[in-house]
């Protein structure tokens, strides 16, 4: 028993460097990243983030986990660790999205791109066209847009500005720390692609990548829906005696959450408003604003619950 205990690591740098860890993501990578590069990428990330050596070990060899899982390496390009709290969390790149993409098979290229003042832009009838002056300055960021083509040849394009951008990240659970404050610009091209990829057909990999990216939240869907939109005056509300139990809607489209957000006056914060809903019984504590929940919101008892605030 004595010399089982006197083997133990000790540290989590000698843990994710002894031969247990190694051959537990051995079973997990995949054929193009061998163990001990991924074990040495993993080691220079502690190196470079030495906060993360004061989180818990559980989440953060769950990080290393999911990386390895999903053939992303934690190297600050692909994937990031970002110390949150005691917490280590997962935050996923847009050039890692890419790769995993264009592992399907199914797209050739995808890419995003910054629009500035000073560019040459348009878009019209779903295609963009725009030109960069390299002997000035580009001036301030407008706009973000994605484009990918296909293997078939066919191309198709989002485009958001940048007052959408900053919306999801002040929505998002990571927006105030981490990549959304040292890399703004690659931040705002990973939320073009996410919401790009709603339209796309890609590999279920790539669609457990935005499960398990802790950035990952109820975006607003600006692409045009099959399904109608409602209003949220229509909707009744639940018995006003028992608002923890109010059901909730099924199928509701995701336009719900759309028409939510435009009604929340831009004072308030994601974190203001969960708790106004959960103040008013609209939604448990720890729950996501769903278009559920944004479509059973009483908002006249919402934005006197924020004004209290």
């Amino acid at each position: 028993m004595s010399t089982e205990l006197a083997t133990q690591p000790k540290t989590i740098r000698e843990f994710i460097s002894g031969d247990a860890f190694k051959n537990q993501v051995a079973l997990a990578l995949p054929s193009h990243i061998k163990p001990d590069r991924f074990v040495r990428v993993a080691l220079t990330t502690l190196t470079r983030t030495p906060k993360l050596a004061d989180c818990s070990r559980e989440t953060l060899l769950r990080c290393l986990m999911d990386c390895s899982q999903l053939g992303l390496e934690p190297d600050g390009r692909h994937a990031h660790l970002i110390p949150y709290g005691k917490d280590c969390q997962l935050i996923i790149d847009w050039k890692g999205l890419v790769a995993l993409a264009r592992r399907s098979g199914e797209v050739a290229v995808w890419r995003a791109e910054l629009v500035c003042e000073n560019d040459t832009f348009s878009w019209a009838n779903s295609i963009v066209q725009h030109a960069i002056d390299w002997r000035k300055p580009r001036g301030a960021m407008q706009a973000v847009y994605s484009y990918v083509k296909f293997n078939d040849g066919n191309e198709d394009y989002e485009v958001m500005t940048m007052d959408e951008v900053k919306a999801i990240q002040k929505r998002s659970k990571a927006g105030t720390s981490g990549p959304w404050v040292t890399d703004f610009n690659e931040m705002a091209k990973k939320t073009v692609l996410r919401r790009h990829s709603k339209r796309l057909t890609l590999s279920p990999e790539f669609h457990e990548a935005l499960e398990r990216d802790y950035d990952r939240l109820p975006e607003r869907n600006v692409t045009p829906a099959p399904v109608p939109s409602i209003s949220l005056a229509a909707i009744p509300a639940a018995p006003e005696e028992k608002p923890a139990k109010k059901p909730r809607q099924t199928q509701v489209p995701e336009s719900a959450l759309d028409d939510f957000w435009k009604a929340i006056p831009a004072d308030y914060n994601d974190e203001q408003v969960r708790g106004a809903l959960v103040a008013i019984g609209a939604m448990n504590e720890g729950d996501e604003i769903t278009p559920e929940v944004a479509a059973a919101a009483d908002m006249e008892k919402l934005l006197k619950a924020l004004s209290l605030l």
